[in-house]
């Protein structure tokens, strides 16, 4: 372990976001009565220009008169490369209700742009006393963004979570297609005649895990486009899940049982880490510093991988 021990992210589950445009506040109760961790009212892509004024008072409004149960309230603003986003931050905490809990900032590129957002949030707090301390997640979906991805990181105390875009990402890459996360048709190889498909996001997941788990964020995965497709969903999800996010966007609600179900861990893992502590517990007693466990070797990295997968059970359990 460095001399500098890694900060802990948030403690708070995190493993499903279901998204909803803020121009359709019909839409709203049905999101604050979903099984989603997290819900995103967005003002950005899912919101026509001429709209996005309306969408922004619709959410300032739900802030106020819907019963978000104990969901994490998040609102996804406008790019800072649009005329929109000051207007959305000013307006949602001069008018709208403390219970939004954070704002969502897409299309970050490097460090500066948080801490643009940051003085602005910060400043209008500041002049309506506002008593609770707005939270960030950012998403990375840029070739910029992948580049300066720990400077955005460790760019503000502010910052919980982070997510990868993949449409965006896609196309500041020059990426040759257009899905959505998953599997991508001409990325393959071909291997004793057999055709096999890599994960074309590893690298991206894997730095963004990287990063936050560097600087105490919890990393989440991005869209998967294919609604209709719920295997390919979960095939997704699990591996960026193997790869150490912590959850996933839900752009459909029948996605958000998905999300919850791979990022769960199962009452068999939950019981087996709890094995293992139990058994290093008792070898530590002992002046141990490994012992076995169902034939296998287990030491003190086994431990802190039990411990997490037991701290996230815990966390579920007490949502």
């Amino acid at each position: 372990m460095s001399f500098r021990p890694q900060p802990v992210a948030p403690a708070r589950p995190n493993r499903s976001q279901l998204f909803g445009p803020g121009s359709r506040p019909e839409l709203f109760e049905k999101m604050a009565a979903s099984a989603a961790d997290v819900v995103n009212l967005d003002l950005e892509d899912s919101v026509a220009p001429d709209d996005k004024a309306k969408a922004r008072a619709n959410i300032i409004a739900a802030s106020h008169d819907v019963d978000w149960g104990s969901k994490y309230l998040s609102v996804r603003i406008n790019g800072l490369d649009t005329p929109h986003w000051y207007r959305d931050v000013v307006e949602l905490l001069e008018q709208g209700s403390e219970r939004i809990d954070q704002i969502m900032i897409p299309m970050v590129g490097n460090g500066a742009d948080i801490y643009a957002v940051d003085a602005l949030v910060t400043a209008v707090e500041r002049a309506q006393g506002r008593a609770k301390r707005i939270s960030f997640e950012v998403i990375i979906e840029t070739a910029a963004g992948l580049a300066h991805v720990e400077e955005i990181a460790a760019a503000s105390p502010r910052l919980q979570a982070m997510s990868l875009g993949y449409a965006d990402f896609a196309a500041s890459m020059g990426m040759a297609t257009t899905g959505i996360g998953g599997t991508q048709a001409n990325y393959y190889m071909i291997h004793e005649g057999q055709t096999n498909y890599p994960d074309p996001w590893h690298y991206v997941v894997s730095a963004i895990v990287a990063a936050c788990r560097t600087h105490g964020v919890l990393p989440v995965d991005g869209p998967f486009g294919d609604f209709s497709d719920d295997d390919a969903y979960i095939a997704h999800a699990r591996r960026v899940a193997t790869l150490g996010m912590v959850g996933k966007w839900a752009i459909h609600p029948r996605q958000v049982k998905l999300a919850n179900q791979v990022f769960s861990p199962t009452p068999e893992a939950v019981a087996e880490a709890r094995e293992i502590l139990a058994v290093m517990e008792e070898a530590q007693k002992n002046g141990l510093g490994a012992t076995t466990h169902k034939g296998k070797l287990i030491d003190i990295a086994s431990m802190k991988q039990a411990e997490v997968i037991v701290r996230q059970a815990d966390l579920i359990a007490k949502a």
